[in-house]
């Protein structure tokens, strides 16, 4: 196995566990354990997690980030979401995600998918972000390129958001984005808990030839703060908890639903 495959493979492992050793990682990718402490020395050096005596944990810039990224419930609903999302990505893309739960679980699912992946040394998709962890967790890919936006860091979310995030965004054309949302009524539309996060999600829609809110289906019917414009909205992803009732009355609102 290549160095950057087993890289890779004991991120998925951390994320997924939490902690790691040494023998997790000789057992699971059938290697020796000097290159297993190798390789968990370079990740930590990268602040891709914390080593601790005989093994590792998850870096706390990298994955225990403030409530919004916190391990929440609807896991399932999220990585149904994720992978529906991720299913619509080809090739040479360039990809927009904006920060929250579901976004970093569509960031993963992208890592992971073998068909993205190309000849060593080609890069085959480009992801544009303002969420500083999903940067982190896309920067081990080789074969993906990642663009941050700049701005200024709101440390109740860890997006960078601001004239500068989405003036960035004005000089890029996307393929696809994909914007979380706090809250997504029929009437309404979606909806997030804060004025310059909408900006910068409103900014990602406008530059995306296809755009699309993902949400799990708890979030239907909940409302949030701001408003977001759905002018240039492709339409909506969620999992299939979704009602009948709520995907017609989505779609009526100007809202269609995936699938």
């Amino acid at each position: 196995m290549k160095r950057e495959e087993r890289l890779n493979h004991i991120l998925d492992l951390l994320a997924s566990r939490g902690q790691i050793d040494v023998d997790e990682i000789v057992q699971q990718l059938d290697t020796s354990p000097a290159t297993a402490r190798r390789d968990l020395d370079s990740l930590a050096a990268a602040s891709l997690l914390t080593r601790t005596h005989g093994g590792a944990v998850s870096n706390s810039v990298a994955y225990e980030l403030p409530s919004r990224y916190q391990r929440e419930e609807h896991d399932e609903e999220k990585a149904q979401v994720a992978k529906a999302a991720a299913a619509l990505v080809r090739k040479d893309m360039v990809v927009g995600l904006s920060g929250g739960t579901t976004t970093k679980a569509i960031a993963t699912e992208l890592g992971l998918r073998q068909e993205l992946v190309g000849e060593p040394g080609r890069v085959t998709l480009t992801v544009v972000t303002n969420a500083v962890n999903i940067a982190s967790l896309l920067a081990v890919r080789p074969h993906i390129r990642v663009m941050v936006t700049g701005g200024v860091l709101n440390d109740r979310s860890y997006e960078l958001v601001g004239p500068m995030a989405q003036s960035s965004l004005a000089k890029i054309t996307l393929d696809l984005s994909f914007v979380g949302v706090n809250g997504l009524d029929a009437d309404t539309g979606p909806m997030v808990g804060d004025e310059m996060e909408a900006a910068v999600n409103e900014q990602l829609i406008r530059q995306s030839a296809r755009s699309f809110v993902v949400v799990d289906s708890s979030k239907i019917g909940q409302r949030s703060f701001v408003i977001l414009d759905t002018e240039h909205l492709t339409g909506i992803i969620t999992d299939a908890k979704i009602t009948a009732a709520q995907r017609k009355a989505l779609a009526a609102g100007g809202m269609p639903v995936l699938g």
